[in-house]
């Protein structure tokens, strides 16, 4: 399930950033490519201006002032005087340049097919000269040309100069930076085909963990109620058959699992509240000596019961008040004591201590129990988790730690587990 979401969030990000990218690409293709054709179209008319004006400086148009101006600008001339080709247009309509004079009258057709207005066709020169560029598609080759029919009157003559210019050096170019920006797409594509990947395979990987917590919660309550329940269930069906001596033991395991059960339901409404952000904390000034040590005289019986020295330590100053709430930082305190009793053999030792440092409250519970190894400290915390030599212990569901580190977490502070020196292990509570 959480491969197709990630597949489809990929391919949605990816793809609106790829879209509006081409958008973009276009956008700027069409502008530079506009802005390419206006610049070489004002090259072209500032070009025909500086011919037209040394045209009308000299008194003889030679062969090779055409020629010599062709190679410099690339283009093409036509040349009529009074309707008449001149000889320089006759020597180049040979053999393979036939074409060019093609080429030429097809410039003449669309020129006669542009309506030219008179302001146009003015000239501030002291000649009779004026010129009209335009650009058109040739039928023959299919290609694009910027044109531009100068007429002049000179002495007695009249002079039609056709000048040719052709598109297919700006078009490779326009054609290359087209290529170009193809490139720049696809590999802009793939990156951020592969960064979307990543990027939203971090936003899933939370929830794909919170998933896989809902899961083992649910899968790990089912199988902790299970336990209860089916005793219950026994014993009541042997409550039908069992002769008056034996009821009331049946009655007392019926409700001995009932509370099992409560403490568990409890303690899950207890967690739910903390994922519902209804963690109820009601913070206050307290005094977390005397706190501990009323818990330390609610505990020192069960301790002596299995043969286990609880001590307390306290600092002998008078400590400051601490902002918190009593009733849950007792809750957690007696969850540490109550897994430190249940997991400490007979004859061993609990310490409960308190110091303050730096405005922070440690408060510690440490014992010489079984101790936790490397592995599982990083997993003691999340719910239902039992290491091993535990899970035969039938009063602990997996539930405690999870709970303290919610209030704690609540109270803003944080809960640590080590190794305490001798064996055993040591929990400390930072306020």
């Amino acid at each position: 399930m959480f491969r197709k979401v990630h597949i489809r969030l990929t391919l949605l990000c990816a793809g609106i950033t790829a879209v509006i990218m081409i958008i973009m690409s276009l956008c700027y293709l069409y502008v530079s490519e506009t802005g390419l054709y206006r610049n070489q179209f004002q090259s072209f008319q500032n070009d025909i201006n500086t011919i037209t004006t040394n045209l009308e400086q000299q008194s003889v148009i030679s062969m090779e002032w055409l020629s010599k101006m062709e190679a410099q600008g690339n283009y093409l001339f036509y040349v009529l005087d009074g309707g008449i080709p001149f000889l320089y247009n006759q020597l180049n309509d040979t053999g393979e340049s036939s074409a060019r004079s093609l080429l030429l009258e097809e410039c003449r057709k669309a020129y006669q097919s542009v309506t030219i207005t008179d302001t146009e066709k003015q000239s501030d020169s002291s000649y009779l000269s004026s010129h009209f560029e335009f650009e058109f598609v040739s039928e023959s080759t299919g290609s694009r040309y910027f044109g531009s029919v100068i007429s002049m009157g000179k002495y007695a003559s009249s002079l039609e100069i056709i000048v040719l210019s052709s598109l297919q050096p700006l078009e490779q170019q326009i054609m290359e930076q087209r290529f170009h920006f193809i490139l720049i797409d696809l590999a802009a594509i793939f990156l951020l085909t592969v960064f979307s990947w990543l990027f939203t395979g971090l936003l899933l990987k939370p929830i794909m963990e919170n998933h896989r917590k809902q899961v083992q919660f649910v899968a790990s309550a089912s199988h902790e109620l299970r336990t209860p329940l089916a005793v219950i269930l026994s014993a009541a069906e042997c409550c039908k058959s069992a002769p008056s001596e034996k009821l009331e033991g049946f009655l007392k395991t019926i409700s001995q699992e009932g509370l099992r059960m409560s403490a568990l339901v409890n303690d899950m409404l207890t967690l739910s509240g903390s994922d519902n952000q209804r963690f109820s904390v009601r913070p206050k000034p307290i005094e977390l000596d005397t706190l501990l040590m009323n818990s330390y005289e609610a505990f020192d019986p069960l301790a002596q019961d299995k043969s286990i020295a609880l001590s307390i330590i306290l600092p002998e100053k008078a400590l400051p008040l601490c902002s918190a709430d009593p009733e849950r930082i007792s809750q957690v305190v007696s969850i540490l004591l109550h897994n430190a009793i249940s997991y400490t053999p007979e004859h061993g030792r609990i310490e409960l201590s308190l110091f303050h440092k730096k405005e922070h409250f440690y408060l510690s519970v440490k014992d010489n129990g079984i101790g936790i190894a490397d592995e599982d400290k990083k997993k003691i915390f999340d719910r239902f988790y039992r290491v091993e030599k535990s899970r035969s212990t039938k009063d602990h569901f997996g539930l405690g730690l999870s709970i303290a580190y919610e209030i704690v977490k609540a109270h803003g502070g944080n809960i640590q587990v080590a190794d305490a020196d001798g064996g055993g292990s040591i929990f400390t509570v930072i306020l």
